[in-house]
């Protein structure tokens, strides 16, 4: 075991899944880090939840290795599943049973302990999911999304090293989505979070690293924040007439990495990519109005989506 194995939560090399003659994962090198929230994103069909299967000692790799918590997937699985917690992407319950009897009836699985600290755990696991209210309703009642925070609730009842959530919004309404978020955050301090999902927004607004699978391949790994904005920074300003003069005069800059032009009626858009940010905040505005005669009608700042990185990098595979 290397030192890796230890203080990541989960390790892979050259992790691989074939069914017959269809790759569902073609060597996967992933590192998860202890503490983090992981956001696993990729179309559908892109080897998400194959990858799960063979984190959770479900299916067996056709070739490669992985470790969760440290222990090895295939030769110890039963310690895995022991110190994991997962929630499918549609889980089941028992509908007649009520949120409580649920979330005791699986923590009587792990404790063997006095019966009011198992209520205490249960307890606890409702308010930080907060379904505390609606504690004692049958689950039948329950919406998408309050079913998905006590699958949640479920799989952290056992107070896991990992959480490994399999599209935990991929189904909800914006309230829904956004509640299943809330407590996702509330989680951060308590585990390890690995999730996948198709849903790009959510993985900005949750994660701190992401990985990108696409076709079984994994094309992209890094913190959420460093894929983003990488090294260059983009402002758009938006001028009257071509734009052609000040994005000539722009080009001159040593600080500016590229100017393109949309030009829509009488109005030019320049999208300027820099390199040093501190010289455009305090230069790019003063250049372009430099000659007196240009009328700038909006400057801001360019944010490179998440969306705009995915179609780039699955094109960029593509290709």
């Amino acid at each position: 075991m290397t030192n890796d194995d230890r203080t990541d939560a989960i390790v892979t090399r050259g992790l691989s899944k074939v069914y017959r003659d269809v790759t569902g994962l073609d060597s996967l090198d992933l590192r998860v880090p202890k503490g983090s929230i992981f956001g696993f994103l990729g179309p559908n069909g892109a080897g998400k939840t194959t990858t799960i299967k063979l984190l959770l000692g479900l299916t067996r790799p056709s070739h490669g290795s992985a470790t969760v918590a440290g222990r090895d997937v295939v030769a110890d699985s039963l310690g895995v599943r022991q110190r994991v917690g997962y929630l499918a992407q549609q889980p089941q319950f028992y509908d007649h049973m009520t949120a409580r009897q649920t979330l005791r009836f699986t923590a009587r699985l792990f404790f063997t302990g006095p019966a009011d600290a198992i209520e205490h755990r249960v307890g606890e696991m409702l308010e930080l999911v907060g379904l505390d209210d609606m504690a004692d309703r049958p689950v039948r009642g329950f919406s998408g999304g309050e079913r998905q925070r006590l699958g949640i609730a479920q799989a952290q009842v056992n107070d896991p090293e990992l959480l490994i959530l399999d599209e935990p919004a991929a189904a909800l309404d914006p309230l829904g989505r956004r509640d299943v978020l809330e407590v996702m955050r509330r989680l951060r301090d308590r585990t390890t979070i690995f999730y996948s999902t198709h849903i790009l927004d959510d993985v900005e607004r949750v994660s701190d690293t992401v990985a990108i699978l696409d076709g079984g391949r994994l094309i992209a790994q890094a913190p959420v924040h460093q894929l983003l904005h990488g090294d260059t920074t983009s402002y758009t300003l938006t001028v009257h007439g071509s734009g052609d003069a000040q994005a000539s005069l722009l080009r001159t800059r040593p600080w500016v990495t590229g100017v393109s032009t949309a030009t829509t009626d009488d109005l030019a858009t320049l999208t300027v990519a820099v390199d040093d940010e501190g010289a455009a905040d305090s230069e790019l505005l003063r250049t372009v109005l430099a000659d007196g005669q240009t009328t700038v009608t909006s400057f801001a700042r360019s944010r490179r989506s998440l969306e705009d990185l995915f179609i780039d990098l699955v094109q960029e595979e593509a290709r």
